[in-house]
């Protein structure tokens, strides 16, 4: 039996292998380490001693014995007494038996019995572990409950001793109220009491200043109509001046009392808050807060968003107390109600992820797990969307996410290696580990998922397994053959080697990993792709993580929330409920939602849409802020380089990966001499709206998998816009190069084409001094520029000003010929010097 090590034996017999090391010392197996190999005798020993410590008999324990089995057989005569062939046929009859040994049993070297016992040991090392961990836990909560209950009863007695006060406030204000009632009332009789008095000394007069005329008395026929008369006047008098004595004395005593001292009020203050709603939590005006922001050196409208420092500054200036919030903060409140933890925990299906760099075999891997030809499907034979599919292997299913591996798709990837239990990496035999492959361990290793090396193309002649094993040893990725902790595999997805063993590491993985999930709680998932469909609308990949997803469940995805009305797997079949670790396609969203956020079931549609218009507030601000600090940047870039071209471009494609991926990859291209702008990109169809969009901007459409409509087309070709249709990523890219590069101001190169020595100066009454030469390389042209050199230094650099063979104007005069040269405006040309010819070449600049 072949020997193994500690780490593995521990492994086997389901406990620690530090234990094990112990266990092996007190044995008196001594020097054994967890790497450390071990052999049938020193199994022999620690099974002794594991049989003596737990109290049982001693026995005499050598390695497992041998047996041979031979097979039985019978032999039966069949006798025929009719028919031509009378006589006997000899039948011998072998049972078959077949002794079989476990593959623990052939791994540990151990019999069957020794094996029970070893696992009995452990399970009761474990056993005592968790009990003390019950203990531990019990008396945790005990201590939690002996604080909630003190915490409880000071909020009782603060309670009891608020309302005692508010009671006592109460009282006070009752009687204050008492005693300004009986002031009002004194005052009030004061004041009508005089003026009865005032109103009979009123009439006393008007009867006196009556009875001082009687002429007018003897001639009035009716004197006491006429007394009555005088009297309702100082009646009406009277009333209008009970009126505004009233009046006067309500004036006196306003109800309203002004505030002895300023109100402080605790303002919440998000990552991002625009002024309005920041000048409605002081329950001051937005012209306030405006003010004080114009104080501190900011210019800014009611409906700027604001970042939280800044919010900071304002609410201590204005006297109030910050209390600083993330939006991670208040969504966790929102979502509080939506995610319930509490749970009966089942094992489910691992999710797994093919990974790799581009043409290395990823989906052809995938085709032979599924028995289908999606590679010969996807656009140049590349992966440019992530797909879920579900494979049944043994008693569990398992779930491959396939991502692509082209340069542009790193979002993708990441997202992928987030969402998984396991990834496969999967490497070309005979291409080696190229940069993707690089990318994609990192995105494992900060995942913390473990990783499965395939290694694929086997079946090609220039395949190099150990290459490959070399390479990845230096990115830290060892081989267990080498003592490393990575399993490879050598497989070839053409002709299907190595797939059934590729298989069985992975259930291996997952058997180690113990993967659980609740299922009878609300659904938790993440969003893998997304993509409008003109006849369903917005449909959303969707696997689910936690709980069951259900036909009708209210669901919350990113800023999108909607209804769940139809659900499919991958085959396109309905199913009624998705559980943990299943993939599926989801109707009913709102809107196609961004790739790899989180999906919620929310107990109700108003808490659902709550959520959604949070996070969409939440995305309205951070993309306004990004506005202004990008109209910021490109007033300062203006001022700094006014001679920048840009390129404006409106992208469109099938789902939301891609759009991703191709607003990355194309901004990328932009440098300090030509900018490309994404003026705006979506998901679906090209429309009126976005032919009129790019018409204003001059922009260049880029259609991804998608096309214009029939409307869109007559604008398309009225308005002259111009669209671009694509359906591999890197046709866009290298395409958008080349446009780039046609904004490039061209570069200048001098190219010298001849050269002349000054033999003899002559003096001329119009040119001036007059060069004789003889050209010794190249030509000389009158139209060129040219450069005067003495002794190999430049000291004069013009142009020709004549250029003459014997008496005769020629306009180029070649190599070893002699010519006169007039050199304008620069006579202080000798002999000895060179006279240099040069042009200059425009030469097309590429990114």
């Amino acid at each position: 039996m072949a020997d193994i090590t500690v780490q593995h034996l521990a492994k086997v017999v389901g406990t620690t292998a530090e234990k094990l090391v112990a266990q092996l010392k007190d044995a008196g197996v001594k020097g054994k380490e967890i790497t450390s190999t071990l052999s049938e005798g020193d199994k022999v020993k620690l099974l002794a001693h594991l049989r003596e410590s737990h109290g049982k008999a001693k026995k005499d324990i050598s390695a497992p014995k041998k047996m041979t089995l031979k097979r039985k057989t019978t032999v039966t005569e069949l006798k025929q007494s009719r028919g031509r062939g009378a006589g006997s046929v000899s039948i011998e009859v072998r049972k078959k038996k077949t002794l079989g040994r476990s593959t623990e049993e052939v791994v540990t070297g151990l019999s069957s019995e020794e094996l029970e016992e070893a696992k009995k040991a452990a399970q009761a090392h474990q056993a005592l572990v968790e009990e003390k961990g019950a203990a531990r836990e019990k008396e945790q909560e005990r201590l939690s409950k002996n604080l909630e209950e003190k915490e409880q009863a000071e909020a009782e007695k603060s309670a009891k001793i608020e309302a005692e006060q508010t009671a006592k406030n109460a009282e006070t204000d009752a009687e204050k109220a008492r005693v300004a009632e009986k002031e009002n009332a004194a005052d009030s009789e004061a004041s009508a009491k005089k003026k009865a008095e005032d109103a009979d000394a009123k009439k006393v007069k008007a009867a006196t200043e009556l009875a001082r005329r009687p002429d007018k008395k003897k001639t009035d026929t009716k004197p006491k109509s006429r007394i009555l008369h005088v009297d309702r006047k100082p009646k009406r008098k009277k009333k209008g001046s009970q009126r505004r004595a009233i009046r006067l004395e309500s004036d006196d005593k306003h109800a309203f009392e002004v505030p002895t001292k300023t109100i402080t009020y605790n303002v919440d203050i998000p990552e991002s808050i625009i002024v309005s709603d920041l000048a409605q939590r002081m329950n001051v005006k937005a012209g306030e807060v405006i003010k004080v922001l114009m104080g501190l050196g900011t210019m800014a409208t009611i409906n700027q968003p604001l970042d939280q420092d800044t919010a900071v500054i304002v609410v201590e200036e204005m006297g109030h107390t910050v209390v600083l919030r993330s939006d991670d903060d208040l969504q966790a409140e929102l979502l509080a109600d939506v995610i319930q933890k509490d749970g009966e925990e089942i094992p489910r299906g691992p999710v797994v992820t093919i990974m790799g760099h581009v043409d290395h075999g990823k989906t052809s891997l995938l085709d032979y797990i599924r028995e289908s030809r999606v590679a010969a499907g996807e656009s140049g034979g590349i992966t440019q969307h992530i797909g879920a599919y579900r494979v049944k292997q043994g008693d569990s299913m398992v779930t491959f996410i396939d991502t692509p591996g082209h340069a542009a798709f790193t979002a993708m990837r990441a997202r992928g290696a987030q969402i998984t239990d396991l990834v496969i990496l999967v490497v070309a035999a005979d291409d080696g580990v190229m940069p993707q492959t690089k990318e994609a361990v990192e995105h494992a290793r900060a995942a913390g998922v473990p990783m499965i090396v395939a290694v694929n193309k086997m079946d090609k002649e220039g395949a190099q397994p150990d290459r490959v094993r070399n390479e990845l040893a230096q990115i830290d990725v060892t081989p267990e053959d080498w003592g490393g902790d990575t399993q490879f595999v050598n497989i070839s997805a053409l002709t299907g080697d190595g797939v059934s063993e590729l298989l069985e590491a992975i259930s291996l993985q997952a058997e180690l990993l113990e993967l659980t999930a609740p299922v009878d709680v609300p659904a938790i998932g993440v969003v893998v792709e997304s993509r409008l469909d003109k006849g369903r609308g917005a449909v959303g990949t969707i696997l689910v993580q936690k709980g069951t997803l259900k036909m009708g469940d209210y669901i919350v995805a990113g800023e999108a929330h909607g209804r769940v009305k139809a659900m499919f797997d991958e085959h396109g079949k309905t199913v009624k409920a998705a559980t943990p670790a299943m993939p599926v396609e989801v109707l009913g969203l709102s809107s196609a939602t961004e790739a790899g956020v989180e999906v919620y079931a929310a107990p109700s549609e108003r808490k659902a849409r709550e959520i959604a218009e949070f996070r969409q507030v939440k995305s309205r601000q951070a993309r306004q802020a990004k506005q202004q600090a990008a109209k910021l940047e490109e007033a300062f870039s203006q001022m700094e380089d006014g001679d920048s071209s840009t390129l404006n471009v409106l992208i469109k494609t099938d789902v939301h990966g891609s759009l991703e991926a191709l607003k990355t990859s194309l901004t990328n291209l932009s440098t300090d001499e030509v900018k490309l702008s994404v003026v705006a990109g979506g998901v679906g169809g090209i429309n009126e709206s976005d032919v009129n969009l790019a018409a204003a901007s001059d922009a260049l459409i880029v259609g991804f998998n998608t096309r214009a409509d029939a409307s869109a087309r007559r604008m398309i070709d009225n308005r002259g816009v111009s669209v671009r249709y694509y359906s591999i990523i890197y046709d866009v890219i290298d395409d958008v190069r080349d446009a780039l590069s046609g904004l490039l101001a061209p570069e200048i190169r001098e190219q010298i084409v001849g050269i002349a020595n000054v033999r003899d100066v002559f003096k001329s009454p119009k040119l001036g001094a007059i060069a004789g030469c003889m050209v010794t390389e190249g030509f000389v042209r009158k139209d060129l520029p040219i450069r005067v050199l003495r002794d190999s230094v430049v000291i004069y650099e013009g142009q020709l000003e004549s250029l003459r063979r014997f008496k005769d104007n020629v306009q180029e005069v070649k190599s070893g010929m002699e010519c006169g040269i007039g050199v304008k405006d620069y006579n202080d040309v000798q002999d000895g010097d060179q006279i240099e010819v040069f042009e200059r070449i425009e030469v097309k600049r590429k990114l």
